[in-house]
């Protein structure tokens, strides 16, 4: 009878402790879960800043009272009196201040007749930052353009402009990227 109240201890003690191991990874498992899910967060508001810097130059590209304002320039005019990017030898980086044309979107939004050049936060709630860079790569015939009817006197400029976000805290940075081709009067 001793024998078996030993051997109901032993299973007793076995059953306790495979209970006690599945409850500690259930509770590893979630808590890995949870840092996906805010790292997944993260991601989604650095890219919805990126993408909000890519709005804002093309914003600024448009403003017809910023383009009508002689002390201000908008970012595509000022990207092309900079230096011409190279994609096979230059990068345009999120962290290369000097070279390109930067525009920083923050909570204060987008306002008519202003470069949008201040520093601050994109969001306040978790900071994130929102900034772009602007880059001239070349003067090309426009495809299907007026340059074929005609021969007007019109070329299409190309630009890279790369929108940037991150969120405070966080070592990556989410970057997009587009090129735009703006018609313009052909140089001679």
């Amino acid at each position: 009878m001793r024998k078996q109240q030993g051997v109901v201890l032993i299973m007793a003690l076995l059953i306790l402790l495979s209970l006690t191991v599945i409850g500690i990874s259930a509770v590893s498992s979630s808590l890995s879960q949870s840092k996906m899910a805010m790292s997944m967060q993260q991601s989604g508001l650095a890219f919805d800043a990126a993408e909000a810097a890519l709005a804002g130059v093309f914003f600024e590209a448009e403003d017809e009272i910023l383009l009508a304002n002689d002390t201000l320039m908008d970012p595509l005019s000022a990207a092309r009196q900079g230096t011409p990017l190279d994609p096979q030898t230059d990068a345009l980086s999120c962290f290369e201040n000097a070279q390109w044309t930067n525009r920083q979107l923050t909570v204060n939004g987008l306002t008519t007749n202003t470069n949008h050049t201040e520093a601050g936060d994109y969001q306040s709630e978790i900071r994130t930052q929102s900034w772009s860079r602007t880059a001239f790569v070349r003067e090309q015939a426009c495809r299907g353009s007026s340059n074929v009817i005609g021969g007007s006197n019109i070329s299409c400029h190309v630009f890279i402009v790369r929108g940037c976000g991150q969120v405070e805290g966080k070592a990556s940075v989410v970057a997009n990227t587009v090129s735009a081709a703006v018609l313009a009067p052909a140089s001679n």
